[in-house]
């Protein structure tokens, strides 16, 4: 399945949610907003979001420094 993923291109063969997606991106739990077709979905959507081909995603998330 190709998907646009922060304006990047990916074929992605094994994510069928938007959970399995952040898993396979290494952000499971790492406190991702996501943004799915320009809605943005609540945590508790992501593990029964399915993801379709050509869907667009925006994936922000946090990162500790100083």
């Amino acid at each position: 399945m190709k998907l646009m993923v922060n304006g990047t291109a990916l074929d992605i063969a094994s994510a069928r949610t938007v959970q399995e997606l952040l898993g396979e991106l290494k952000l499971a739990g790492k406190g991702a907003i996501v943004e799915l077709n320009q809605e943005i979905l609540d945590k508790s959507q992501h593990a029964e979001t399915r993801l379709a081909d050509g869907d667009k995603i925006e994936i922000v998330h946090f990162v500790g420094g100083g």
